[in-house]
């Protein structure tokens, strides 16, 4: 299958059924009807992905980590707006990284917010001088803080495809103007929530992702996960320096040591990704738990 490496395995788990595999994340319906509604569990795995292929190797307790900080995020955001989470046990075996959630009517839209440029942003910012047609001022480069955030949405795609930058009229064609105005309204909300409190721990918020659905009532909610080095790019603000690639909290050691000589992978071939070595297992599960204790336990 493209963009996986090996087939995503799951766990079978009593009064739940497994109905969805993702990069990094498995879905389960009830068995039976449950006490609190319409709900899924969302589980999240130790498997990381890299260059749209699930690795054959996995980062031991990163699902613990990426379940903690995302609730841990959700509480910071409710007075802006709703999320999906919902107060109810999980099994056992999946105790620390899974969560009950309403199911939600997704919209088919990434909602990316950028505070700085870097990633696809300063690929098109050096080709054309906008982001998501979005015009910047000359001479940005590489880490530069911009002006003042911007949405910069991705249509959604299949495991394997690359998500696609797309223009905020896009969106309005995809999902009308007023869905499309209250996503973007709410995508810079939460961007600007979260930037002043990573800022506050040291640490920059350059750049996250949203993914919103819609209730059984109508409302907007904010579902998935959110503001996890899977979702964003955080960058310790002591060692931010515009004009090259930023230090980050996330899988950049697992990129970085895919794309070299070690691995003997080229990644523009078809051929699935090598194990990961030891080292550089260690060194990224250190790198989300420096993540983790830096924004959600101080």
């Amino acid at each position: 299958m493209p963009g996986h490496a090996t087939p995503p395995q799951h766990l079978e788990l009593e009064g739940w059924t497994h109905v969805y595999s993702g990069k990094v994340r498995d879905l389960y319906e009830p068995t039976e009807p449950h006490p609190r509604g319409d709900v899924v569990l969302v589980v999240a795995s130790d498997r990381i992905s890299a260059y749209d292929w699930v690795l054959p190797t996995e980062i031991p307790g990163k699902g613990g980590i990426l379940t903690g900080l995302s609730l841990w995020w959700f509480d910071q955001m409710l007075d802006i707006v709703p999320n999906h989470t919902v107060e109810a046990p999980v099994p056992a075996e999946v105790e620390g990284r899974a969560m009950v959630c309403q199911r939600l009517d997704m919209f088919p839209v990434e909602c990316v917010a950028r505070g700085y440029l870097t990633g696809s942003g300063l690929v098109e910012y050096e080709q054309s001088g906008t982001v998501c047609g979005i015009p910047l001022p000359p001479g940005l480069v590489d880490g530069s803080r911009l002006p003042e955030p911007i949405f910069t949405p991705a249509t959604k795609a299949e495991v394997g495809e690359h998500d696609e930058n797309v223009d905020f009229d896009a969106v309005v064609a995809l999902i009308g103007r007023e869905d499309a105005e209250a996503l973007r309204d709410l995508t810079l909300a939460l961007y600007s929530r979260a930037h002043e409190i990573a800022a506050a721990k040291g640490i920059i918020l350059a750049d996250t992702k949203f993914e919103f659905g819609r209730d059984g009532s109508g409302a907007i909610v904010l579902g998935d996960e959110v503001l996890t080095p899977d979702s964003s790019r955080f960058w310790p603000a002591d060692e931010w320096e515009p004009g090259h690639a930023q230090p980050s909290y996330d899988k950049q050691f697992v990129r970085d040591w895919l794309t070299s000589p070690a691995s003997g992978w080229d990644k523009r071939s078809d051929a699935p990704p090598p194990a990961l070595p030891a080292d550089v297992v260690a060194r990224t599960r250190d790198r989300y738990l420096e993540a983790f204790d830096r924004l959600a336990k101080h």
